[in-house]
C-alpha cells in the first residue's frame, strides 16, 4: 500500500485512474468543422487553464448565465442561445466535431452570447465556475451507461448533486432529460434525496418539456415510436 498522495503519484508519473461518465469518441473532424474551430476559437473558446472566470468579463455583460453539459453537436445550445439572448450560455462538451459543428452553427447566425469548453466537466466546474454563479444547469440525453455494471459511471449521482448545487444560485435550476426510462427514475431517486433542492414538478416526478428545451429530431423520431423522454427540474432552495 502507497504512502504518497494521488498527486504525489501524479508527480512521479503514476496514472491515477478516474471513473468517467463519458467515453470520447474522437470521429472524423471535417474541414468546415476545423475551420469553424480555428476561426471562433479565440472569441469563443475557454479553457481550464484560465481558472475562475469571471463572467461579466468573458461576455462583457451582467446576465444569467445557462451552462450545458455535454451538448453534442451543439444544434439545441445554439438555438436556445439564439431564443434567449438575454442570456449567457456556456457548453462543455469532449467530442471535438461537435466542437467544430457547434461553433461553426454559432458562427453562421452572429452569436454573441455562447462560449464553450472542450473538457471534462467536473474538473471545469471545480477549477472555472465560480459558486452560486449560474441561473441554469443543463443536462440533457447524457450517457444513460445502461448495464448495470456501469451505473457508477452515469454523472448524475449524490455527490455530483451537490457539486452543481454549489455552483447554482440560490433559485437556479438544474433541468435534466433523458430517453432511458431506468436512468430516469435513477435520476429522480437521487434528486428526491439531495439536500437542498426542490423538485419543481407538481406531483413530485417528471416536468413537461420546458418549451426553452428545442425537440431535436432524435426526439420527434422517438415520439413517432412511441418512446418516451422523461425531463427533470429541481431548483436550488438553500
Amino acid at each position: 500500500m502507497s504512502d504518497t498522495t494521488p498527486q504525489q503519484e501524479q508527480d512521479k508519473g503514476v496514472y491515477i485512474r478516474k471513473i468517467r461518465s463519458f467515453v470520447k469518441r474522437e470521429g472524423r473532424l471535417t474541414k468546415g468543422q476545423a475551420r469553424a474551430i480555428e476561426a471562433n476559437w479565440p472569441t469563443m473558446g475557454l479553457s481550464v487553464e484560465q481558472g475562475g472566470l469571471d463572467f461579466t468579463e468573458v461576455f462583457g455583460r451582467a446576465a444569467p448565465v445557462v451552462l450545458e453539459i455535454g451538448f453534442g453537436m451543439g444544434k439545441s445550445l445554439v438555438e436556445m442561445a439564439a431564443n434567449e439572448p438575454d442570456k449567457d450560455f456556456i457548453g462543455i462538451e469532449v467530442h471535438r466535431p461537435g466542437i467544430g459543428a457547434c461553433l461553426g452553427d454559432a458562427e453562421e447566425i452572429g452569436l454573441t452570447n455562447l462560449r464553450v469548453f472542450e473538457h471534462d466537466a467536473v474538473e471545469v466546474l471545480a477549477q472555472c465556475i465560480p459558486d452560486g454563479s449560474l441561473a441554469r444547469m443543463q443536462l440533457y440525453f447524457p450517457d444513460p451507461w445502461h448495464k448495470k455494471r456501469h451505473h457508477k459511471r452515469r454523472i448524475v449521482q449524490a455527490d455530483f448533486a451537490q457539486k452543481v448545487r454549489q455552483k447554482l444560485a440560490i433559485g437556479g435550476v438544474w433541468h435534466m432529460a433523458t430517453d432511458w426510462e431506468n436512468y430516469a427514475e435513477h435520476m429522480l431517486e437521487v434528486m428526491n434525496q439531495a439536500p437542498g433542492y426542490k423538485n419543481l414538478s407538481a406531483d413530485g416526478t417528471y416536468v413537461p418539456r420546458p418549451e426553452f428545451r428545442p425537440l431535436t429530431k432524435f426526439e420527434q423520431r422517438g415520439h413517432r415510436l412511441g418512446h418516451g423522454v422523461w425531463d427533470l427540474m429541481f431548483e436550488r432552495v438553500e
